[in-house]
């Protein structure tokens, strides 16, 4: 299995081949009047931001915790993401509304020069598959490289499709069909990046991670006889986390149960939930005067 530094190694091509086609459709789009071409460098920036955040994530996680920042600087990837989503979205509703205008009152592009350029993008992305290929089912960062890749493929595939037949053709409308393709392809992920980070950022229950469910096992637990103030949250992608006061029989307190019974309980959510850090208050029935109000 490929180890994280070769992870990062492969990543760290993939994106240097990326931000280089990226780089290379913007001049053509520019010096062709393309929107297609300037709409798959929207699209570049989305995958090239994601590989980036990817290596940031990886370098960031492996800064220490600090007595300021007790989980680091894992959030940080929350925090770019977001802001990645925001630009990415107003650069792909300027691409849907320019293709719409376009398709109206089309511009002369120049075909020819355009398939050129849609051709290096293609390269790029081919090797880019290339390179991520054989390494792709070993952890979820390359998965979901190699997946962009395969898309920034399928752009630079509609540019030159679009290119070909404007030059055969003539038919100029032909550049805002394929921009408002890529666009397509832009706007619905860039949602989807939006609300899974707002998503973090509001501490809401990690997706698949059904609360009801863990009172049940909690509950089943030995020596349980109730669970409440249940919260948990997603820190950083891959990092969730889950806090509980767990209501035991009093005599665990004298017998010496509690930090078995402690055991059980964090077994119970690394083992049924995968959810490795867990904190329990562990209370006896007669804490509950005490209690401050309830939360869930």
């Amino acid at each position: 299995m490929a180890s994280g530094a070769v992870a990062r190694r492969r990543l760290t091509v993939v994106l240097g081949i990326t931000v280089l086609v990226l780089v290379t459709q913007v001049v053509g789009g520019v010096l062709t009047h393309s929107l297609a071409l300037l709409a798959d460098a929207g699209h570049l920036l989305t995958d090239a931001a994601g590989l980036g955040l990817a290596l940031v994530a990886a370098v960031l996680a492996q800064r220490p915790a600090t007595a300021l920042r007790t989980w680091g600087y894992v959030r940080a990837e929350v925090l770019a993401a977001a802001a990645q989503a925001a630009v990415l979205l107003a650069v792909g509703g300027f691409v849907l509304v320019e293709g719409v205008r376009r398709l109206l009152d089309p511009p002369a592009v120049a075909g020819t020069t355009m398939v050129w350029f849609g051709v290096v993008g293609l390269v790029g992305n081919t090797v880019g598959l290339v390179v991520l290929a054989g390494s792709r089912g070993h952890n979820l960062n390359l998965r979901a490289a190699f997946l962009e890749v395969v898309n920034d493929a399928l752009g630079a595939l509609a540019v030159v499709a679009a290119g070909v037949g404007i030059a055969l053709t003539g038919w100029h409308r032909l550049d805002a069909v394929a921009s408002l393709a890529i666009g397509a392809l832009i706007v619905p992920r860039t949602l989807r990046l939006l609300r899974e980070s707002v998503t973090v950022l509001m501490e809401s229950t990690p997706a698949g991670l059904d609360l009801e469910h863990v009172r049940r096992h909690v509950l089943g637990v030995d020596h349980v006889v109730g669970v409440h103030d249940v919260h948990a949250s997603l820190v950083a992608t891959g990092l969730p986390v889950l806090t509980a006061h767990v209501v035991v029989d009093d005599g665990c307190f004298h017998d010496g149960h509690v930090p078995r019974l402690l055991d059980a309980l964090q077994g119970c959510l690394a083992g049924h939930f995968d959810v490795e850090h867990s904190t329990f208050q562990i209370e006896p029935t007669s804490h509950a005067a005490h209690e401050a109000a309830r939360h869930a």
